[in-house]
């Protein structure tokens, strides 16, 4: 592929683009497709949504002053052509690395990142926001949401949609429609609409013939006639409807690869008084062909070779993702009861291979995880046994729907909730590390945690023997190589398990993390220092006769989690102890701080708040064996 630098050097701020002319913006397009490949085939992100905008990011730069005027990215993974010209090109290569720029919109990087987004569907309520608030000031700048057709699926959209058309308040909503053919409804007659609808004669016209024919005889009549002929005509030619009757003056389908044709739609949409659609079509992957052959496999994709689009993946034992997938079809072969749900996420929750084998039980929401969970439990209602694979972080957009439609009638729903727990490069909005706080002080769900692949597949067994809800909390990544049991069995509800003995130190873990709990255990023996080791496998209900018991002799303890401690695991840990009067043991809580946590490597943000071997060591030494005493007086 070839280098090409000489126009997005220069581009220091959007403004620089105002002296740019057509060519040079095509050619600017060209450049920017470039250095995102190279750039993401390096650190990984998301490829094929950010290659489909490059052209509307710089119409969009183009006519309006991001310093100024607001645009708000919805979800905001395809914003990294608007961070390359706003002034972050030379920092562009630590895209989603420790203490580099993160690959969403952050306003805290840049005065020209209006809003924080991560999860799908905000935009326009975001926007609508601004908007209201910039006419309270009385002040006169756009605000503008970019929406993509996949987040226009989740109900909230649906909803500022309504509001926004409702109050008339000026605002742009540019509709991203990367899915749709550039064919029937790209042209000169939706151009020539589009024209009308935007053209003050048009509008002055219209008022004139209306008057005309109200004097002469039947007029009024006559006009009746062309009014529900004209709408009659809309209807059969304009797709555009749905939003015309929700308020909006509908401008589009536009080519989203035409510079020009983008340019002069959104140039026509500013001028509009009110709330404005604009649709784009655009085609994810643009340019980088297999993108555009498999735009869901390098919609968020790793490291890859920049020649053969391959993708460099990690050896080793299969993902937690993998193990899931696989277990549910084979619960599903022998329970017909078994329904796959999930919210477009198909192959991130491990579906894939369930929706082939099982296409009528199989279901896909769209984003719209509400909707899912409500479903779920209409569906368990009726006598079935669905499983919701929703990503941690993204449950938490359900959790009315959770409480009041699953858990408040008992129903037998299981939550697969994969990437519980640190994610990586995407950062704050996509760790997992809410969810034992949010749902263990739900009556009626059981909340397990596997400590491996092995244990995750008998966890899933449980669940949807269970007559009741239950969610099962897993992390992102490969399992430790366990060898898996053929046989699936059901585990007893609430019960955890001994793995080490010893009497020196009780390191309570869960999840993931009982293998390093495991390995710091080995450390600390070769110390002097002897540690019991218990996987709790349930945040609720907690085995408390069995913890109990041990804290009752060990009095130097500590609780592991990858997850915040403010309400998390180790707090259920004190609140036995608080409940059963347990008042003399010394205790220490390992996890996460009261903040958002920013990208990174999973290990590098593991090592930095210490949920690694080597951070339990340290915190065992620290905290329980102080500078100068000795190991007889630790005992």
């Amino acid at each position: 592929m070839e280098h090409i630098t000489s126009i997005l050097k220069n581009i220091a701020s959007p403004k620089d683009l105002k002296n740019l002319s057509l060519k040079q913006l095509q050619s600017l397009a060209l450049e920017i497709r470039e250095t995102i490949i190279k750039t993401v085939s390096k650190t990984g992100g998301h490829l094929a949504p950010n290659l489909g905008v490059v052209e509307l990011t710089i119409a969009l730069h183009c006519v309006f002053d991001t310093s100024v005027d607001r645009i708000i990215w919805d979800v905001g993974h395809q914003s990294y052509v608007h961070k390359l010209l706003t002034g972050r090109l030379a920092q562009f290569s630590t895209l989603r690395q420790y203490g580099g720029l993160s690959g969403f919109p952050k306003p805290e990087e840049s005065i020209h990142d209006a809003f924080a987004t991560g999860h799908s569907s905000t935009s326009i309520s975001a926007a609508l926001g601004m908007a209201l608030t910039r006419d309270l000031k009385g002040e006169k700048h756009s605000v503008v949401a970019v929406i993509g057709d996949g987040s226009l699926t989740g109900g909230m959209a649906f909803e500022a949609l309504n509001y926004a058309g409702h109050l008339k308040t000026n605002m742009i909503v540019v509709l991203n429609d990367n899915e749709m053919s550039i064919a029937p409804n790209v042209g000169a007659l939706s151009g020539y609409l589009s024209r009308l609808r935007t053209d003050p004669k048009y509008s002055k016209g219209k008022d004139e013939i209306a008057d005309l024919l109200q004097k002469i005889p039947h007029g009024p009549k006559l006009l009746k006639v062309v009014d529900r002929l004209k709408d009659s005509v809309k209807y059969l030619v304009v797709p555009g409807m749905l939003f015309e009757e929700l308020g909006f003056t509908y401008l589009g389908p536009v080519d989203g690869h035409d510079t020009k044709a983008v340019l002069t739609m959104l140039q026509q949409a500013k001028a509009v008084s009110g709330p404005v659609l604009v649709h784009v079509i655009t085609k994810k992957g643009k340019g980088y062909l297999p993108a555009e052959q498999n735009p869901d496999r390098y919609h968020g994709v790793g490291p890859f070779d920049l020649e053969t689009g391959t993708v460099v993946k990690s050896q080793g034992p299969p993902s937690y993702t993998e193990v899931f997938g696989e277990t549910i079809v084979k619960l599903a072969k022998e329970d017909d009861r078994i329904i796959g749900i999930t919210a477009a996420m198909p192959s991130g929750t491990g579906l894939n291979s369930f929706a082939k084998e099982f296409p009528k039980r199989y279901f896909d929401v769209g984003i719209a995880e509400q909707h899912a969970v409500t479903m779920a439990a209409g569906m368990a209602a009726t006598g079935y046994r669905p499983i919701a694979a929703i990503y941690s972080t993204f449950l938490q957009r359900a959790y009315d729907q959770v409480l009041h439609d699953v858990c408040m009638q008992n129903l037998p729903v299981t939550f697969a909730l994969d990437r519980g727990g640190l994610v990586g490069d995407d950062g704050p909005t996509h760790h997992g590390v809410f969810d034992i706080s949010f749902l263990r002080n739900i009556p009626n769900l059981v909340m397990m945690s596997p400590k491996d692949e092995n244990e995750l597949q008998h966890m899933l067994k449980t669940a949807v023997t269970y007559n009741g809800p239950v969610a099962i909390r897993y992390p992102r990544g490969n399992g430790i190589g366990i060898s898996m049991d053929e046989k699936l069995q059901c585990l007893p509800i609430g019960k955890g398990e001994v793995i080490r003995e010893g009497n020196d130190v009780l390191l309570l873990a869960i999840g993931n993390m009982v293998q390093e709990a495991l390995k710091a255990a080995e450390s600390l023996s070769a110390q002097g220092i002897e540690a019991t080791v218990i996987n709790a496998r349930y945040t609720k209900p907690l085995d408390e006769e069995l913890i109990l018991n041990y804290a009752g002799r060990i009095k130097n303890i500590v609780t592991i989690e990858e997850h915040v401690l403010a309400g998390g695991f180790g707090s259920s840990i004190l609140e036995l102890f608080e409940s059963s009067g347990l008042t003399d043991v010394k205790m220490k809580r390992l996890g996460l701080p009261d903040e958002f946590i920013e990208h990174g490597t999973q290990n590098q943000l593991r090592a930095q708040y210490g949920l690694t071997s080597a951070g339990i060591v340290d915190t065992v030494l620290n905290h329980h064996i102080h500078k100068n005493r000795t190991r007889k007086e630790f005992l």
